[in-house]
């Protein structure tokens, strides 16, 4: 081959990009180590923290032969900078800015109120406008696509800045502080880790507990039944108790409690870092009645009438500008005074129930203050509380739902079918979710929701901040323009800790945020954020020097987008003078239009934005949207007993297709009863099982329609083979079959299934061998371990084709 002129190898065999990018880190850690070394030898005793982990110093070796003739070195050991605070960042979910009293809402949340009356209110705090997105740029500092966490984990795709997959170069803040002597811990819900490494093969890197998290109590999804949660201590399921009170939302506050006591009864000199981020008020919005009936009769006046009284107390408070004016309302939103009755009844139960569990999320919020200030240290934490890590969600559509699940597989909910169970709204029974119409009034007085990336409705989240050491100003507004990934510098610089240039032997990319400690005690400081770019499939905009351009690609409740990437209509507005967003300039100012368009690209470009995937069902397959499936091309699998909390994106997909199940059993003497195989639960999925000791298959059909095939004859004792064939009609997804039962080869059953699941038949309940756990497929049995196979199971298979 003829050698390059650009070959400045001297004859040697030139190093692969691979094999240079290690030899480059090599030397780069290297150096720092080099450094940590020359820093002890010039001042015994500091702790060189740029590289994590802090390396012991080397010792002298020891000459004298008896021990009682030599001194002991001292002990080396990691410690938190003296005076170094505690800190808690308390993460609500799909809550809205103008929800909240704190921040003109008509939600009563004491705890935030006292907080901030004991702190500080930020009213210029961004996110994301997405929950993992949010969540990635929280605990790293980082840009959610620098986090390979373009959208929800679900929908990875293969390309850099999307694939789910957060770099070892990123490392998070928990990890940081756990090596500079803080203890860490984890509550409530995490999703970010990849849908595919959620199972027990793991690999567990991207799990709470190999993130920087010494403790972890909560589910790794977007969302969970608070009701009958899958929850996971560190990387152990959790079996939930037998009580018909559970609330996850108590649960996950009662172990953040204990073990906030534990450690300080342990350790009272070892600061500790707590996020907590309950999955309250994400749908399923589920809450007692004994909180949800606090707001009967108090949103009979509707969502208009809320955006209107929001404002004017927004005003009141000082939390927006006097002056500022509504920005327009979606005109997919209907007026609620041309509702039906029927319409106005079952929407303001809705957000009955929401403002509910809103509320009871802020009361358990609360008795953790209290607990960490009856041990006497509230007085140097930094309580960091974050109302929101998008705006309110539109996701509900038009009518809201019944049984969320329904949204997710495109099955519209009518408004009758609703009402005949509004009683139970909130309850176990449901899985609901308000109308949109909501979403938008609760982000006040913005015009977008969540998902729209380029509006203030989607990522302007009210935030307070408390720490009475170290912020001298009580009940005061901070207005300085923020993003989250702010708030891991912030936390850094208060803990008087450096950003360190290796963690885990990886060079760092350093923080993209920026921290906010400089406006903790000067609130005319200048604002040090100066550009942001938001992206969320398709929706986009770009902050820059005051102003804002965004486009909105499609909204929440629209089937697709309104345009092309490169045909969508965009928007300016000076944010400097319209808090809200009300007044569109592009058509005056297309010089400024297009400069903001220009800064949007660069920064795109900087932080792997692109390509912009605008996709929306198509990226739940995986295969399409080309990231791992941890079943890959396999047709069958072989299942045990003991297997159970398998999640779909770790389970074999059979949806769509023609099925079959094949279970080996053993029936005692007296017979059996129970669940062979289940897969999801009230609100969506399948299961086969022996009732009155008949094999009998039931199809739940996303929570509105069951299908129910059974054996007219039980089982005799002894050996078994039952089969469940599902001949799949094909033509599309989510079209019916027919279902056929067999025992010993003989069929004993056969019925039709009219509709199938077509795209996801649940995001928090997996698939069970010997039990249906969480909540159940069929009527015919309760949940957990009543719902246990009471003879042998040897196997079941499960194929698709």
């Amino acid at each position: 081959m003829k050698k390059s002129n650009d070959d400045f190898s001297g004859g040697r065999t030139p190093m692969k990009p691979d094999s240079l990018r290690c030899a480059l880190t090599a030397f780069a850690l290297g150096l720092s180590l080099a450094g940590v070394a020359a820093a002890q030898k010039a001042s015994p005793g500091a702790l060189e923290r740029t590289v994590l982990p802090i390396a012991e110093p080397r010792r002298t070796p020891v000459t004298e032969v008896d021990v009682r003739n030599a001194k002991a070195p001292p002990r080396f050991e990691v410690k938190a900078p003296k005076g170094a605070p505690n800190v808690v960042i308390v993460l609500l979910d799909d809550m809205g800015f103008a929800h909240p009293s704190t921040f003109g809402g008509a939600i009563a949340m004491p705890t935030l109120d006292r907080l901030a009356a004991g702190g500080l209110r930020y009213n210029n705090m961004h996110v994301a406008a997405l929950c993992s997105p949010t969540r990635a740029a929280l605990i790293t500092g980082r840009n959610h696509h620098t986090n390979n966490t373009g959208a929800v984990q679900e929908i990875a795709t293969a390309f850099e800045g999307n694939t789910g997959i957060r770099p070892a170069s990123v490392a998070p803040l928990p990890e940081m502080l756990r090596l500079n002597g803080y203890n860490t811990a984890a509550f409530g819900k995490w999703h970010l880790t990849p849908a595919w490494e959620t199972s027990i093969s793991g690999p567990f890197t991207t799990w709470p507990t190999q993130s920087g998290f010494e403790k972890f109590y909560g589910f790794l999804g977007g969302e969970t039944n608070q009701w009958s949660p899958l929850l996971y201590d560190g990387v152990t399921r959790v079996e939930l108790p037998a009580d018909p009170n559970y609330h996850f939302m108590t649960d996950m506050t009662n172990q953040a409690i204990a073990w906030t006591r534990f450690q300080q009864s342990m350790t009272p000199n070892r600061p500790f870092f707590m996020y907590f981020a309950p999955g309250a008020t994400h749908a399923p919005h589920h809450v007692s009645k004994e909180w949800s009936d606090k707001y009967k009769g108090k949103f009979d006046q509707g969502w208009d009438k809320y955006r209107e009284d929001a404002l004017a107390r927004q005003i009141r408070l000082g939390i927006v500008p006097a002056g500022t004016k509504l920005a327009p309302k979606p005109a997919g939103i209907k007026d609620w005074d041309k509702l039906t009755p029927d319409e106005r009844r079952l929407f303001a139960r809705q957000m009955e129930v929401f403002a509910g569990f809103a509320e009871q999320a802020d009361y358990e919020i609360g008795r953790l203050v209290k607990a960490i200030e009856d041990l006497g240290v509230m007085d140097n934490t930094l309580f960091i509380y974050v109302a929101g890590d998008n705006g309110a969600s539109a996701e509900g559509g038009a009518t809201g739902l019944f049984n969320e699940l329904t949204f997710f597989n495109g099955v519209p909910e009518t408004v009758e079918n609703q009402l005949k169970n509004l009683d139970k709204w909130g309850g176990p029974e449901t899985y609901p979710h308000y109308a949109a119409g909501w979403a938008v009034a609760g982000d006040a007085p913005f015009a977008w929701t969540k998902q729209v990336a380029g509006d203030y409705g989607g990522t302007k989240t009210g935030m307070v901040m408390h720490w009475p050491k170290g912020i001298k100003s009580r009940g005061e507004i901070r207005s300085q323009w923020q993003y989250i990934t702010d708030l891991a510098p912030t936390v850094l610089e208060v803990a008087q800790l450096p950003f360190p240039k290796s963690v885990n032997g990886t060079v760092q990319k350093p923080f993209e945020g920026v921290s906010m400690a400089y406006t903790l005690n000067d609130a005319k400081a200048a604002d040090r954020r100066k550009t942001q770019y938001f992206e969320i499939l398709g929706n986009r905009g770009i902050y820059h020097d005051g102003w804002l351009a965004r486009t909105v690609h499609r909204a929440p409740w629209e089937p697709k987008p309104r345009a092309t990437l490169d045909k969508d209509t965009w928007e300016l507005f000076d944010a400097r003078n319209d808090y809200s967003l009300a007044t569109d300039l592009a058509g005056t100012q297309p010089a400024k239009l297009k400069q903001m368009q220009a800064v949007f690209l660069k920064e795109a470009a900087k932080y792997n934005v692109l390509p912009i995937d605008d996709r929306s069902v198509e990226r739940f397959n995986a295969a399409i949207a080309g990231r791992p499936d941890l079943m890959g091309t396999r047709t069958s699998i072989t299942l045990y007993p003991g297997m159970t909390g398998m999640m779909e994106n770790t389970f074999i997909n059979a949806k769509n297709r023609s099925s079959t199940i094949t279970a080996e059993i053993d029936v005692p003497q007296g017979g059996a009863e129970g669940v062979i195989f289940a897969q999801g639960g009230r609100f969506g999925g399948f299961s086969l099982y022996l009732k009155d000791g008949r094999p009998t298959y039931t199809y739940n059909w996303v929570g509105l329609e069951r299908y129910t095939v059974a054996s007219p004859q039980a089982l005799p004792p002894g050996k078994a083979t039952i089969k469940l064939d599902f001949a799949y009609d094909g033509g599309g997804p989510g079209k019916g079959g027919t279902a056929s039962l067999s025992v010993g080869g003989q069929k004993v059953a056969e019925g039709r299934i009219d509709k199938s699941i077509p795209f996801i038949i649940s995001p928090d309940e997996g698939a069970d061998v010997g039990e249906d756990d969480d909540t159940p497929v069929s009527g015919d049995y309760v949940a957990g371990v009543k719902s246990r196979f009471t003879g042998t199971i040897e196997k079941v298979s499960l194929e698709v084709r």
